[in-house]
Formats: structure tokens, sequence, C-alpha cells
């Protein structure tokens, strides 16, 4: 086995390992955090169910309806490694605290919006709030789980397909039998509820976590969400019928998103105190890691929100079944991603990101063809789901750890990088879908070719593996 050597060169937190902490109730303090995790998890995906209601009732179209998607992983983005850093500075408590309050309250405001454009600004913030749950829920296993924390971690890989498998019948059921505000308001009572368990079992953030204050690159914010609301806007002016891909409106923002991202690269290079450590981004080991993650985990992820939305276009599904049709696919991911929990001890990381990634891109390929004679579309469709769960299963522990444990004292920001990798493939995937599904004239054909091509970018990515740190044992 062999020893990794932390980073060296990044701004930590003072190490977790030798403190003293306070004796917790480990099983209390995960089903919290899990149920928060769970409940961000389930506003990514439950929207889906809803694109064709929000449609009718705010009189939108297909591409601004899917900014309720994007916008939320474009919140997700802005806030993660900031909140990375401020659980590491002000406590892991208090921001997991202060995420659900926020999370909550925007919930709430969702639910009464009466304008696509309202809700969308309402969806940024409702994501900037949940941003918080993933740094400071791991950094809190981090600190008070000791040698089971590696596994404790790989769980959280169990947690989201739950939420991605809850969100779309939620979602199915509050259309159906209701209207699509339910979707929101839902997240009203569970919100409240894990702000009183956690004020009841979580303790209180020890001193070391209160003395360190950092400022905040604002300008790296800035230049990050400038380079992404662009590159999301030309791609909104592509969705609009009669738009030309060499008009002004659409390469206009393509080039201040080059140039906005390119200067963000430069920026943090050069800060001394940077809004995202350059390191962690593209340095050895790191970058093949978030490169994975955005191919393997978020772009998958993306293209498997909108499976009911191609549902419904290519073989006529209504929302509540549609919405069912990723209940296969969550039991999958959650057996496979528990199995292999355990198991990356052993297997190490690249072989589940091996079989996994083959079967995420196979479960994508199935999507694209129609269903063989016997077969009807629903089977065939949830049988696809299926095999993509379980890729995503097998090979989110591997993911999730194999950034952490280079540098554990950072958990937290690593946490955050790692979900903001797996954010913006989200946000290329379905920003790039709802684009060309908008100006297409049979869009189950059009998403069906969507899918094929997220099948071949993962085979040809299979290299990028390799260059993953491969590591056996706890860490």
């Amino acid at each position: 086995m062999s020893e990794v050597r932390p980073v060296q060169d990044l701004p930590a937190a003072p190490p977790a390992a030798g403190l003293e902490h306070p004796p917790v109730d480990r099983v209390k303090v995960f089903a919290i955090v899990a149920m928060a995790l769970m409940m961000m998890s389930i506003d990514s995906t439950i929207v889906a169910t809803a694109l064709h209601a929000l449609q009718h009732d705010l009189q939108a179209p297909i591409h601004w309806a899917g900014w309720t998607i994007t916008a939320y992983l474009f919140g997700f983005v802005l806030m993660l490694p900031v909140s990375g850093k401020l659980s590491a500075q002000y406590g892991r408590r208090r921001v997991f605290l202060g995420s659900v309050l926020a999370f909550t309250l925007a919930s709430l405001l969702c639910g009464l919006a009466d304008s696509i454009y309202v809700l969308v600004v309402l969806r940024v913030l409702q994501a900037a709030g949940g941003a918080g749950f993933t740094p400071s829920a791991t950094g809190i296993v981090v600190d008070y789980f000791g040698k089971e924390r590696d596994r404790a971690v790989s769980l959280f890989g169990s947690i989201f397909p739950i939420g991605g498998m809850i969100g779309p019948i939620f979602g199915g059921i509050f259309v159906t039998y209701w209207n699509w505000r339910g979707i929101f308001l839902v997240n009203v009572p569970i919100g409240a509820l894990i702000l009183w368990l956690s004020l009841r079992h979580i303790p209180a953030d020890p001193p070391r976590t209160r003395g360190v204050h950092e400022p905040t690159d604002f300008t790296g914010m800035v230049l990050l969400a400038l380079g992404l609301f662009s590159a999301m806007m030309a791609a909104t002016v592509l969705g609009e019928h009669g738009a030309h891909p060499l008009s002004a409106l659409v390469l206009v923002p393509v080039l201040i998103a080059f140039v906005a991202l390119g200067a963000f690269v430069r920026h943090i290079r050069l800060r001394p105190q940077p809004f995202v450590v350059p390191r962690l981004i593209y340095g050895e080991g790191f970058g093949a890691v978030n490169l994975v993650n955005a191919i393997f985990g978020g772009i998958p992820f993306g293209a498997t929100a909108l499976i009911p939305l191609y549902a419904t276009n290519r073989y006529g599904i209504d929302a509540l079944g549609a919405g069912t049709l990723l209940v296969g696919k969550g039991f999958a991911a959650i057996a496979l991603s528990t199995t292999a929990a355990f198991a990356i001890r052993r297997t190490g990381y690249r072989l589940p990101v091996y079989v996994g990634g083959s079967l995420v891109a196979l479960g994508m390929l199935l999507l694209a063809f129609e269903p063989p004679a016997g077969i009807g579309g629903f089977g065939w469709l949830a049988g696809a789901a299926f095999i993509s769960g379980a890729g995503s299963g097998t090979l989110n522990p591997a993911t999730r750890n194999a950034g952490l444990q280079l540098a554990p004292e950072q958990s937290s920001v690593l946490a955050a990088l790692r979900t903001m990798s797996m954010q913006v493939g989200s946000i290329l995937m379905v920003s790039t879908a709802t684009a060309i599904l908008a100006v297409s004239d049979d869009p189950g054909h059009a998403q069906a070719w969507i899918y094929a091509c997220v099948a071949l970018l993962i085979v040809l990515a299979m290299p990028l593996v390799r260059r993953i740190p491969e590591f056996r044992g706890a860490w």
C-alpha cells in the first residue's frame, strides 16, 4: 500500500487528526446530514417531471423552462467553493445550519413564484443555500467519524441516487394530483425538521474553526459567473426559432464566456488567496479526478434528469409514469454504491471507475435505441436507466474518495469542488440538450441522438481513468 502525501501548498484548515472532539451519536449525525443531502438531491431532479406543467402554467418555452434546472446547477457552481471555505473558517455546523435555513426559505419563495424569470432567479438562491450541504456535511463526518470516515463519506454516494429516484416520483405525483408548486413547498417542513434535529444532535463547532478569516475573492466569483452565464445564454439564444449560430446574439456571449473563463484561470493563478486554489482544479491527481467527475458523473446526471421529458416526447408517457422510470436507476445506484463503498479498500479507485463508466455508457446508448419487439417503451427506458444507475453507483465512492484522500484536511473544499465539477458537466448537458430540443421538429429522436453522443463521450474519456491516483486501504 502506497503512502499518500498530503498537499503542502494549500491554505489548509487545521488538520482534524489528534484533536479532541466531543462524543457524538454517529448514527443520528449521519442520518441528519443524509436527510439534508437527500433534500438537495431531490430538488436537482424533481423539476424534470414538471417541465411541461411549468411551460403551460407560466407560459414559458422549453429552453426557459430548462433554466429552472440549469439555474439550480449554476447557483451550486458559484457557491460551492465559497461554502467549502466558509465551512473551514466558521465551522461545519454553523454553515450547515445556515445552508438549511437559506434553502428552506428559497424553496418557499419558489413555490410562490408567478413568473418563469422570477422562478429562475429563486432557483439560483435555492442552490446557493444547498451548496453548503455537501462541504459542511463532509467536514462533520471527517471530524467525528475517525477511521470510518472513508466509508461514511462513500455512503454519501448512495444518498444522491435515493434523492434522484424520489424526485421524479414526487414531481409526477404533485403535477398529477396538485400542481408544480408542490415540488418546492414540500421542502419547507423537511427543512424545518432538519434544523430542529441539527440543533439537538450535531455538536457545536470547536474553537479551532472560528479563528481563521480569509478575504472572499469576489473578482474570481464574478469572472466564473460571467463565463458560465454567458455560455448558458449562448445556448439559450440558439434555442430560439430562427437563431443562426454565427449571429451576434450567439457569438458575443460565446466570446464573453471564453474571455471571462480565461481571465478566471489567470486570476486564480496570480491571487494569493483565490476563489479556488488552482492546484485543486488542475494539479497532479486533482485535474484527472475533476474531469472524470464532470464527464462520468455530471454529464450523465444531466442527461438522466431529462429522461422524463424524453419519455413524454418520444413514447407519450404521462408525468407520473415518466417520474417512476427512475426508480430502478435509484435502487441500482444505491445497491452498487453501498457495495462499492465497503469494497473500495480492496479494489482501489481505478477498477470501479472503469466498470462503472462502461455501464453508464451502455445505459446511455440503450436509451438512444428503439425497444425490441415485445418490449414497451416504459420497460426499455427503465432498463436502460437501471444499467446507468448501476454504473453511477459503482464509480461514485471511488471518485468521491480519490481527491479527498490526497488532502483530508481540505475535506470541505474538496467535497465542494467535486460537486462543482459534476454541476458544470450537468449545466453543459442540460443547456445544450434543451437548446437542441427547442429547435427540433422531432424532440424525441433528437434526444435519442443526444444520449448516443453522451455514450460516445464517456468511451472516448476512458483513458483519463489511468490518471486517477490509485490507492488501497483506509486513508
